[in-house]
């Protein structure tokens, strides 16, 4: 089949629409992030990745948080994967500003279908993470399985995403859901189902919780 990239061809027009997207937004992209997209250092905080462990975060955008990671663990492999070219752009940048230079590889490929030993020579990682990208992937459960299955025995996955937001004012929820539509964002409401789900298919234990009164959800698969 066809490649553009690591990216298949088949959706290649989904890697177009986030390259447009992303292709002026991303220099601003983390300033105007800043505010709302909750309990990202708190998952980077738990990822507890061993010494000399590897670290794979789908969906690195601009790598602001993969450039966390490799502040709080120096001594962590780090690779991250994207869609889009124009957001690698400035992960690289900020991955170099993190001093990470020798212990980070990135790679352009879609998260529904990506082969971690094609892409980076790794067959699987000790911690892998996503962060605010499953509202964004057109088929989000196939990126959670596949996530998943790329994490190695004893290893965990850590989820973070937009939640329901179940607990705040009706207004406050039908406001930031219309705003999220604009910038094609669907907080989905089966993502604890899923993730049991996917965690029962394949041998897991899942932990879950709701943050910031259901502003954000967490989730945690153990292999």
């Amino acid at each position: 089949m066809k490649m553009i990239g690591k990216v298949d061809f088949a959706n290649a027009t989904h890697a177009d629409a986030m390259d447009a997207q992303y292709a002026l937004q991303r220099h601003i992209y983390d300033l105007t992030r800043k505010y709302y997209l909750l309990g990202r250092d708190r998952l980077i905080r738990n990822l507890a990745v061993p010494n000399g462990g590897s670290v794979l975060e789908v969906g690195v955008g601009t790598g602001r948080n993969l450039a966390l990671a490799a502040r709080l663990y120096p001594h962590a492999r780090l690779f991250g994967l994207d869609i889009s070219a124009e957001m690698l752009k400035s992960a690289r940048i900020n991955m170099a500003r993190a001093g990470a230079d020798g212990r980070y590889l990135l790679g352009r490929a879609d998260a529904t279908a990506f082969d971690p030993q094609a892409l980076f020579g790794e067959p699987g990682f000790e911690r892998v993470y996503i962060s605010y990208s499953l509202s964004m992937i057109p088929d989000w459960e196939r990126a959670l399985g596949l996530a998943l299955s790329v994490v190695e025995p004893g290893g965990s996955l850590h989820i973070v995403d937009f939640g329901q937001m179940e607990q705040l004012p009706g207004w406050f929820r039908a406001g930031i859901m219309a705003w999220l539509a604009k910038f094609h964002v669907t907080p989905r409401a089966g993502l604890f189902d899923a993730v049991q789900r996917v965690a029962a298919a394949q041998g897991a234990t899942a932990h879950m919780r709701a943050l910031y009164r259901g502003y954000a959800w967490e989730a945690v698969i153990e292999r």
